[in-house]
């Protein structure tokens, strides 16, 4: 070969070499996912959201370095049927069983969890799960899923009763779960990019009472939300909620800076969001701003950040949207409803992002054991940010539950009206037990017959219209129903015609068929109550 062809050979094989080497270290790693998710938080329930007596350091960073949502829904204002929309991509209506509260998971519901795994992931979580539902037992179940649909379950490392340190307030759950995520990264994950279910138990009932009077809280910070009595027993109700989010944030904040410390923060994905709204009257388990709007914000360098996008994102969109940023094809999934939202994500853009989130959907039926024959309060809601608008499919029933129970001690009798005992004080556990019991309920209860309680009472616990229509930029919380208003007739068509088109398109089968009643046939395996048949006749509250 003559020299000048040898030389240029020489160079061709240095440059293919040196572009090669180039090439490896463009290489970039598949983005690790944090998925923080809390227990009953409502949407302003952050720092970063406007609250001025809840501090989130850890959601404020998250929100302020990405993207903060202004409009997430949840898949239902209830946990159980919230989770399985995250984890399906499908709306729990589709689900069965498997999108109810404490029924059974049927094993054809494959979570996006279970294919990140086949797709070199390493998946785990420390806390709840998806729940609560029955797993199978056995490992003959025809049926039935035998795992959490949220993963492998890392939750052996617990705070020892009074270490320093450990839970602020009783009702706090013991799991520690940074040093669990902690022995998740440093154990099991090894190199391998991690899909990890943060899932804290709080800030779900019960709260300690005045837990709050510990941490230099005051109640003249709180904002109470119109919808309940302005009282120091209400406000202090919200201070110990405060409380227990202030601790999912501190374990998501030790996350943070762990995965910093070790240098993987930048390639991973934090996610943070709560499965519905808080557990108090008229929020958790209703249709509301409070019971299904709910925090979110997204963290990643690959994603434009510092900026508020105003999109309607709705909880089955979560799953088609890891799926594509983990490059995880959806393949033994059954179809998913959801759009996902990674145009979004990698846009530079604020406010009204995408077309193609213009509502987010969500729905309940049983939430807990509240009505004759396990009956739920079927209802289906849709939002665009601006507007709300709530399908009350039976308004026949009591939608926090019936006012009066079966004695349990004796099933010949029955408890007082509104569980109220003779001096007027109310039975643990006896009447509209959809609200989970709380001093705020205990609050309206007993002085449900005062003038100034009257107009709380009803609204938590009073029979509701079919249709309700919100304009949440000016209503927040829900009080002035403008359904049948003339001035938003065409708003309100618009929103009623697209829930509609949503719900036949998924095929619910409260408007599809064949059996609109499915869902109240489901069995249950969480603890049951008795209640009277409803009479027809005496249909209202009995206020005095």
């Amino acid at each position: 070969m003559h020299f000048s062809n040898l030389k240029s050979f020489s160079f061709f094989i240095l440059l293919v070499f040196v572009l090669s080497g180039c090439q490896e270290t463009r290489e970039v790693k598949r983005p690790n996912i944090l998925f923080a998710i809390s227990d009953d938080q409502s949407f302003g329930s952050t720092s970063f959201g406007g609250s001025t007596f809840i501090n989130t350091p850890a959601f404020d960073r998250v929100a302020r370095e990405g993207i903060y949502f202004t409009n997430c829904y949840s898949g239902s204002p209830g946990c159980a049927p919230s989770r399985s929309a995250i984890v399906t991509g499908r709306h729990h209506w589709q689900n069965e069983q498997a999108g109810q509260h404490a029924s059974s998971w049927l094993k054809k519901y494959i979570p996006f969890i279970d294919l990140l795994d086949k797709n070199g992931y390493v998946t785990g979580r420390t806390g709840k799960g998806v729940g609560p539902f029955e797993y199978a037992d056995s490992p003959d179940h025809p049926l039935w899923r035998h795992t959490d649909a949220g993963g492998i379950e890392h939750s052996n490392i617990n705070y020892k009763k009074g270490e320093e340190g450990g839970p602020w307030a009783d009702g706090i759950a013991s799991t520690n779960y940074f040093e669990n995520f902690k022995y998740f990264l440093d154990s099991v994950r090894k190199d391998e990019p991690f899909f990890f279910w943060y899932g804290a138990k709080e800030p779900h009932r019960v709260f300690e009472k005045d837990s709050w009077k510990r941490f230099n809280k005051k109640l003249e910070d709180v904002q109470v939300p119109d919808f309940l009595p302005d009282t120091e027993l209400v406000r202090g109700d919200l201070l110990d909620y405060a409380i227990e989010i202030e601790w999912f944030d501190l374990h998501l904040q030790r996350m943070l800076e762990y995965l910093e410390s070790i240098g993987e923060l930048d390639n991973t994905i934090v996610i943070v969001t709560a499965d519905n709204g808080m557990a108090f009257p008229r929020a958790k388990a209703n249709g509301y701003e409070y019971g299904v709007h709910v925090p979110m914000a997204i963290r990643y360098p690959g994603f434009p950040g510092k900026r508020s996008v105003e999109d309607a994102i709705g909880f089955a969109d979560l799953a088609p949207t890891i799926l594509e940023l983990t490059q995880t094809s959806s393949e033994g999934m059954l179809p998913i409803s959801g759009r996902s939202i990674v145009e979004i994500l990698k846009s530079d853009k604020g406010g009204d992002v995408s077309e193609s989130k213009q509502y987010a959907y969500a729905g309940r039926e049983r939430h807990s054991s509240s009505r004759y024959q396990n009956w739920g309060f079927p209802q289906r809601t849709i939002s665009d940010g601006k507007y709300l608008f709530t399908w009350n499919i039976k308004p026949d029933r009591w939608p926090a539950g019936a006012p009066q129970r079966v004695n349990p001690n004796d099933t010949t009798s029955l408890w007082p009206m509104y569980g109220l005992d003779t001096d007027g004080k109310y039975i643990k556990n006896s009447a509209f037990t959809d609200i989970d019991d709380c001093p705020t309920k205990t609050f309206l209860l007993e002085h449900y017959n005062d003038e100034d309680i009257r107009p709380f009472f009803e609204l938590s616990l009073g029979k509701r219209p079919e249709f309700e229509f919100f304009d949440v930029d000016k209503d927040p919380y829900c009080l002035n129903n403008l359904s049948g208003n003339r001035d938003y007739k065409e708003i309100e068509e618009r929103l009623k015609s697209s829930l509609m088109q949503e719900l036949e398109r998924t095929q619910d089968p409260r408007v599809t068929g064949p059996d609109p009643e499915i869902f109240d046939s489901y069995v249950r395996y969480s603890p049951m109550r008795a209640f009277p048949e409803p009479d027809p006749l005496n249909d209202k509250l009995l206020i005095k």
